[in-house]
């Protein structure tokens, strides 16, 4: 099996010295891309991607080098690595939450690279994913060719899903969830949008054929572990990028392309918007109608976006050019959330600021009664366990 060995953190425990990274590769050509998939996730899941930006069913011979840079791939093809992160799939599962940061995980998918001897790459991220490449993108953005994000946040608590009851039956279930079979039908409600699960195919409907392939890639590969899940989330949670991260991404003159579903329930398009408008004037913003997993959901769409973004990159179009996102220099608020003033007059815009505030207020509510939610149904649950069983007396 192909596997990249990335060193550890350093800490001197044995079991930390070393993780493998278990990857697959298709295609053949001079331009390099790799896929970095999100929570949970595995590298199987970019199949439509895979297939459509290669036209590849099949991985490379193992026993083949890889093309490098300069290899024997014809000089239009499109070569893609996909690969399991730390913590789930093939890879390794790191014991300790410290091991799993934006940071570190960055480091794997560099690593990789070196690996396969890939100088630069085209560098596409999904969900936890995405925050994974914008981290490579800012570390070492001399290796980026160009940076897509698919249902992207700006980790922390742009994490939190949108919470409604809907979102919190779904917690709820999530960590009921003992099987696959359990675990399958959480995951097509949070992936896709109702309406494409009820599309007909055939005799059935494609929520029951992705059903039973839920199932099957979770029985064959199994559940992810506590350590990957936890270890996982802890990535999410600690992720965000700093103003000088953000400004080495939007100096570094390659483009940036923002995918999202519009009806995304876990990660929210109003955070999309936004660090698509930080990344001003290098990113370029594509709403589809789908959810979280868009890219499975509208793979046509995804994919056409993507072969632009790599053709564009290839004929160096300029990123005024690019971009789509809306100029806001006349007289609206520049910069974060945080920023208050006007950049024609320094004038306070408090209804901004309100509204703002009543929006993380309202957030921030929302979750402590979700917590409060599963805190009861946990305490329900307990209390029907050791409640007394009556025994009537026999005369």
């Amino acid at each position: 099996m192909p596997y990249c060995l990335v060193s550890g953190s350093g800490s001197g425990r044995e079991e930390e010295k070393e993780v493998r990274i278990f990857y697959q590769r298709y295609g053949h050509g001079a331009t390099k891309v790799l896929l970095i998939i999100g929570f949970a996730g595995t590298h199987d899941t970019w199949g439509p991607q895979v297939k459509g930006l290669t036209g590849a069913a099949d991985p490379v011979d193992e026993e083949a080098p890889a093309d490098g840079d300069t290899g024997g791939g014809a000089e239009e093809g499109v070569e893609v690595c996909c690969f399991d992160n730390r913590g789930v799939g093939r890879s390794s599962v790191p014991a300790q939450k410290s091991q799993y940061t934006t940071a570190i995980m960055a480091n794997d998918a560099l690593a990789l690279m070196d690996h396969l001897g890939w100088r630069r790459a085209h560098v596409f991220g999904h969900s936890m994913g995405s925050m994974i490449a914008s981290k490579l993108a800012a570390t070492a953005p001399e290796r980026v060719v160009s940076l897509a994000l698919l249902n992207t946040t700006g980790g922390g608590y742009q994490c939190i899903p949108k919470v409604n009851w809907h979102t919190i039956s779904l917690a709820c279930r999530f960590l009921r969830a003992r099987t696959p079979e359990q675990r399958a039908i959480l995951d097509l409600e949070v992936h896709y949008t109702r309406e494409y699960l009820e599309e007909a195919v055939g005799s059935s409907t494609r929520r029951q054929m992705l059903y039973q392939e839920y199932v099957k890639g979770l029985s064959s590969g199994g559940m992810q572990s506590r350590h990957g899940f936890e270890g996982q989330l802890n990535a999410c949670w600690t992720h965000q990028l700093s103003t000088k991260e953000l400004d080495r991404i939007r100096s570094a003159g390659f483009l940036v392309l923002v995918i999202h579903g519009r009806y995304d329930i876990v990660a929210q398009l109003y955070h999309a918007k936004r660090l698509a408008e930080k990344l001003q004037p290098a990113a370029k913003l594509v709403e589809l109608h789908g959810g979280h997993l868009v890219s499975n959901e509208r793979p046509a769409e995804v994919n056409m976006s993507l072969m632009e973004l790599i053709k564009a990159s290839r004929s160096n179009t300029d990123l005024k050019e690019w971009s789509n996102i809306p100029d806001k220099s006349d007289g609206i608020l520049v910069g974060s959330p945080g920023c208050l003033t006007r950049r024609n007059g320094d004038r306070v815009n408090y209804l901004m600021l309100t509204y703002n505030m009543l929006g993380k207020l309202q957030l921030i509510l929302l979750f402590f009664f979700g917590v409060f939610y599963v805190i009861l149904e946990h305490t329900r649950r307990i209390i029907r366990i050791l409640k007394p069983v009556r025994v009537s007396v026999s005369t």
